[in-house]
């Protein structure tokens, strides 16, 4: 397979005046073809028959064929169910050091083997190497954290029991049993680990459905474990469209995890209810980020371009809306603009570029319709708004648009591309009304100077997760943290405590240490009942749950 080679085009000027991003002109492709020993390595790692059909995906860099692989049907789910079931009946009874072990030394590996690793996203994914590094770390922080503190958020936790004294009780946490996780395309390292690791460490078998265009980036996880020492057989990897695939998995599944859009959650979250099965899911979102009369404009202009450019906008948590203090508006609007207008775009495998490329023709149709229709209805675009063939085929310019208002899609609907519209506000109350005027919920921004005020704000927002003075990176890179949605935005949490234990099942083991809760001293029940409602009230007096 062929390298594919910068684009060499230089800045333009945009009929508005403003410049063009432009592409990284260099002229110093990196030729790194994936080895046809790491595709044929990795696809043993997925569970399919011999004689199974093939299907060949794309590189989106170039548009030209990446690979073939097998392709899995609702047998091959049943055999990956049944494998790991086997698998984890013994590690269930693995103590929990030991899985942490196996967790860190796959956490070594990621470090060790981060050029293949970053390789294989570039190539999958089309994005910047800044961008598949950021999921690549987030892997190493996620599997850290969670193998670190596994060994205390599983131990037995002693409560007070209904009585002191006389009864006491222990919580001990199960696994559920196996996992099904089902992630998207757009950040194919970091959602496969961050769900099934903390599924793992609990004592789980997982059996992952990946999207089919970044198939290569899971078996490539996959087979990092494998060889940190994780059982044959306990995490499976099935490769087919989600339409077909998903519910097979959801079927068979003790639980669900997915990352994708709302109106597919809904369908999960509807086939589990059925089954009356746990599910956490992570939805879509429509991001606001609120920069206060107070801002530093330099680093609030050059902050907004990565929260809402990075992985060319397919990013869950990424901004889509930037609402202004009227007093900064157009000042902060013209460093947005020059700042964006800096972003380098190129189609190379290896370092160099700020963004890369859309994933697919389908997503690139979606950017383009939503700002050609913005733009229809009289939205000014500042700078972008432009597909660029010439770099690879589906580079859509980093875009700023203004005057955008409720009757286009841009104004509601989730882009999932390099597209931020900018609107004036003017004051914090309105900022923080049109932030709240969404039905998702995901994630939050907040630019100024005075933090106490910030956070203020912030407990305001109707939203999982409010960063002040970030983007995203700060509360997403918080792992001991929670991080999910709120609305049409999802269920559940991911990281923190939360992200391990929506994995057990919690079982309460009482002991009756002494009498019973039936009369005793010969007592008849009136004189009973009068003594235990003595010791509720005593037990409120004493300050005692």
């Amino acid at each position: 397979m062929a390298a594919p080679a910068l684009a060499s085009r230089s800045a333009a000027e945009a009929p508005n005046g403003y410049a063009r991003p432009a592409s990284d002109g260099r002229g110093d492709a990196v030729d790194r073809p994936l080895r046809p020993e790491l595709l044929q390595r990795l696809a043993h790692a997925m569970v399919a028959r011999p004689d199974a059909p093939r299907r060949t995906s794309y590189a989106p860099l170039t548009g030209h064929a990446l690979v073939d692989l097998p392709q899995s049907d609702a047998t091959d789910v049943e055999h990956a169910f049944a494998a790991s079931r086997r698998a984890q009946r013994s590690w269930a009874a693995t103590p929990v050091r030991r899985r942490s072990a196996i967790l860190l030394a796959f956490h070594d590996l990621v470090l060790s083997h981060r050029d293949e690793g970053l390789d294989v996203v570039q190539w999958e994914t089309g994005k910047a190497r800044r961008d598949a590094l950021e999921e690549l770390l987030d892997v190493c922080l996620t599997t850290r954290h969670y193998a670190r503190d596994a060994e205390r958020l599983l131990r037995p936790r002693r409560h007070r029991g209904a009585i002191p004294l006389v009864v006491g009780a222990t919580e001990v946490a199960h696994p559920k049993g196996v996992v099904g996780v089902i992630t998207p395309w757009n950040y194919p390292l970091t959602l496969a680990v961050s769900d099934a690791v903390p599924a793992l460490l609990a004592g789980n078998g997982v059996v992952l459905l990946p999207d089919v265009q970044t198939s290569l980036s899971a078996l490539w996880v996959i087979d990092l474990l494998h060889r940190a020492g994780l059982p044959e057989g306990l995490f499976g990897v099935v490769l087919g469209p989600g339409a077909d695939l998903g519910p097979e998995v959801i079927a068979r599944s003790d639980y669900v995890m997915f990352t994708g859009s709302t109106a597919v959650g809904r369908q999960i979250a509807a086939q589990c209810g059925e089954r009356l099965i746990g599910c956490s899911l992570e939805l879509g979102g429509k991001n606001p980020m609120i920069v206060r009369a107070d801002a530093d404009l330099d680093a609030a202009a050059s902050l907004a371009v990565r929260a809402c450019f990075a992985n060319a906008g397919q990013l869950c948590v990424s901004i889509e809306r930037i609402y202004v203090h009227a007093d900064v508006h157009d000042e902060f609007l013209r460093r947005l603009v020059q700042r964006t207008c800096e972003v380098r775009l190129a189609a190379h495998v290896g370092w160099g570029a700020d963004m890369g490329s859309l994933i697919s023709q389908r997503q690139l149709g979606r950017v383009t319709e939503q700002v050609a229709e913005a733009r229809r209805l009289g939205a000014t675009v500042h700078t972008g708004g432009e597909a660029r063939p010439e770099i690879g085929p589906f580079f859509y310019e980093p875009t700023v648009l203004t005057g955008v208002t409720d009757d286009m899609r841009v104004h509601g609907e989730e882009t999932f591309g390099p597209v931020v519209s900018v609107y004036a506000v003017a004051d914090d109350d309105e900022a923080v009304r049109l932030a709240n005027d969404s039905p998702y919920g995901l994630n939050a921004s907040i630019l100024t100077r005075d933090r106490a005020a910030g956070a203020e704000m912030a407990r305001r927002l109707h939203t999982g997760t409010v960063n002040i003075n970030e983007g995203y990176a700060a509360s997403w890179a918080s792992v001991r943290a929670p991080m999910g949605g709120m609305g049409d935005s999802g269920l559940g949490r991911r990281h923190g405590a939360d992200g391990l234990l929506k994995y057990t099942e919690p079982q309460t083991i009482a002991v009756q240490r002494i009498l019973s809760f039936e009369p005793a001293f010969g007592w008849d029940d009136q004189r009973w009942g009068g003594l235990l409602t003595q010791a509720v009230a005593t037990m409120k007096k004493l300050g005692l749950k």
